[in-house]
């Protein structure tokens, strides 16, 4: 039986455009570039601060609004979940 690693399927997602939650309204947007595993965490480049809204319609939370920001360094305690978008996104 082959051992799962979370390491291992952000390693697949390098290069990818994905969107890190850290709270239930808050989240970073940006390119994954690396990944470090002492300590554990990612590298967003050409990062942006996303805000989240969820509606009674629409329980899902959305990207509303967005914030620049520049390279940044997210330690995986601190991530709720991570989405790797689709290049329309």
């Amino acid at each position: 039986m082959k051992s799962f690693d979370v390491f291992h399927y952000i390693e697949r997602h390098i290069g990818q455009k994905v969107l890190v939650v850290i709270e239930r309204d808050f989240g970073f947007e940006g390119q994954l570039s690396a990944i470090s595993k002492d300590p554990p965490g990612i590298w967003l480049s050409e990062a942006t601060a996303a805000i989240l809204r969820g509606t009674l319609a629409n329980p899902l939370p959305q990207v509303v609004s967005r914030e620049k920001k520049s390279d940044l360094f997210i330690h995986l305690n601190s991530v709720l979940r991570i989405e790797v978008l689709r290049s329309g996104e």
